[in-house]
């Protein structure tokens, strides 16, 4: 429980980073930072996978309010909650895993994040599907945190932070007490191990926004209770609180689905695919 709360906090700095410069946005719009914004926008795939290896949660969770606020693009998001390495590569690293593996699983990650977010991207423009540009007063409005009262950027993004964080505490000390009570025997029974099934089961688990499935997913592994495939179908769809924010901020509940279903579906294929290079 202690560890959750310290995953938890060591959101605040990423939050509140990603409140200012949206509010910042916001208030100058049309300006110098808004066009270098668009022009990141087109290898946004390429900067989000590079963002999210970074084994910290913090960045999904930042990327999921910077595309609730038109932000980035839909690629550029999945990029980064694919490349999510959450704990798993921390505690690979505190068991002295080979590094040949570790080195493999980063790259997997890294490369399945750019193709998935650029082949997303290109779809999304073939079907000439554009996002409205939502802007930081709509997201007040649907939030209802009253924030548009206060002058300047930094009481708003102070105020925006507190909103989402007391949120993923809430959600996020639920899905604890769950897996303190279940723990690793619960995933011990859900033939990890075998083909197809392994991976599919896998990439749900990952869907879970907590980093204790990480871990669990890393020592099930290790002890030979999770397939290659099945720990890196998880590995792709574990993106840490980055879902849990992004339902909470956009709300095109229709937009979450499909994102979730592409991270979903590439993890498990992915996952499939790569499992055998392990």
């Amino acid at each position: 429980m202690i560890h959750f709360l310290e995953e938890t906090l060591l959101l605040l700095p990423f939050l509140f980073a990603t409140y200012l410069a949206l509010e910042t946005l916001e208030s100058k719009a049309g300006g110098a930072l808004e066009k270098l914004l668009g022009r990141v926008r087109l290898f946004g795939p390429l900067v989000g996978s590079a963002a999210g290896a970074i084994p910290q949660c913090g960045v999904a969770a930042a990327a999921a309010s910077l595309y609730a606020g038109g932000v980035i693009t839909a690629g550029a998001l999945v990029a980064v909650f694919l490349s999510t390495s959450d704990e798993l590569l921390p505690v690979l690293i505190s068991e002295r895993v080979a590094f040949p593996i570790l080195a493999k699983i980063l790259v997997i990650k890294l490369v399945s994040g750019v193709f998935v977010g650029f082949a997303l991207n290109a779809i999304l423009r073939l079907l000439k599907r554009k996002r409205r540009p939502v802007s930081v007063g709509e997201l007040c409005e649907h939030s209802h945190c009253g924030c548009s009262k206060h002058k300047g950027i930094v009481v708003p993004a102070l105020i925006h932070t507190a909103e989402i964080f007391l949120f993923i505490v809430v959600v996020s000390g639920l899905i604890e007490l769950c897996m303190h009570f279940f723990g690793e025997d619960a995933l011990l029974s859900l033939r990890l191990t075998k083909p197809v099934v392994g991976e599919l089961i896998a990439g749900v688990l990952g869907l879970v926004p907590n980093c204790a499935v990480s871990v669990a997913a890393a020592k099930l592994y290790l002890a030979g209770g999770m397939s290659a495939g099945a720990l890196i179908a998880s590995s792709l769809t574990g993106s840490g609180l980055g879902f849990l924010v992004l339902f909470r901020t956009n709300r095109n509940l229709k937009e979450n689905l499909c994102v979730l279903a592409v991270v979903y579906v590439s993890g498990v294929l992915l996952g499939m695919l790569f499992g055998r290079f392990l």
